[in-house]
């Protein structure tokens, strides 16, 4: 994959390297309906608002391989092998070319989902937990992954609410779990669940209850990373230094 940094390279317990760029590095993970996405884009909107260099990005947003991705979804053809390894193409080439560049260059980059999605879903649908982590050892360690912790019922009641139609491979239908796509869905974000509460322990998340309202868990949101932002410089500095 990618070439090692030759800056400081140490490694967290499932193999991210840790190397101190200029930038800083936040992830949001969660259950599908957990609000990650809801509050990765209002922390995009407070840092930037108050002068803040920031980069977005979200999962399987590749260029390269998402028609791939898309078509073999519709078609039903991925196994969970090709479904890991298409994916973590598609990581591969967003992080070389959309996440590491920022950070490089002194910009906070919030990501939402990270490598700890693949774990997840990946680990979830049978692959060896080894093997999917050394699939993505060229990724770097984030600064800071807030994980939304959210019931299974909740985030389908919020899916049901918001009429967004359960889709085969979220269900995990592919593993033959249930016959049924809804009850297919429930036992298999329980099984990612309980990949995602074991990285919060391994990996040291912060942890948030996703059951609580938006405006309450952006007020976490902003408290937990106030300590990564003392000193870091703003717009205006990072342009007045090049």
């Amino acid at each position: 994959m990618l070439n090692p940094s030759p800056a400081k390279d140490t490694r967290s317990s499932t193999g991210l390297r840790r190397i101190p760029y200029p930038g800083k590095l936040l992830v949001f993970e969660g259950l599908d309906g957990s609000g990650k996405s809801t509050q990765a884009r209002l922390l995009l909107k407070y840092l930037s608002a108050r002068g803040y260099r920031v980069f977005f990005t979200e999962w399987n947003s590749s260029e390269l391989v998402s028609g791939i991705i898309r078509r073999g979804k519709r078609k039903n053809l991925l196994t969970p092998t090709t479904f890991s390894l298409l994916h973590a193409t598609d990581f591969a080439d967003r992080f070389e070319r959309h996440i590491l560049p920022p950070l490089r260059a002194g910009y906070i980059v919030i990501c939402d989902r990270y490598v700890y999605t693949a774990y997840a879903r990946d680990i979830a649908r049978g692959c060896d937990p080894a093997w999917v982590k050394n699939l993505y050892s060229f990724a770097v360690a984030p600064d800071k992954t807030f994980y939304f912790r959210v019931q299974v019922e909740t985030a389908l009641r919020r899916k049901e609410v918001s009429r967004l139609k359960i889709k085969h491979y979220e269900a995990g239908m592919d593993l033959g779990l249930a016959s049924d796509i809804t009850e297919s869905y429930i036992r298999f974000q329980t099984m990612m669940k309980r990949q995602y509460d074991l990285l919060a322990r391994t990996e040291g998340f912060s942890v948030l209850d996703a059951e609580i309202d938006i405006e309450g868990l952006q007020r976490q949101v902003r408290s937990s990373i106030r300590p990564l932002l003392e000193g870091f410089p703003k717009e205006e500095v990072l342009i007045h230094g090049e």
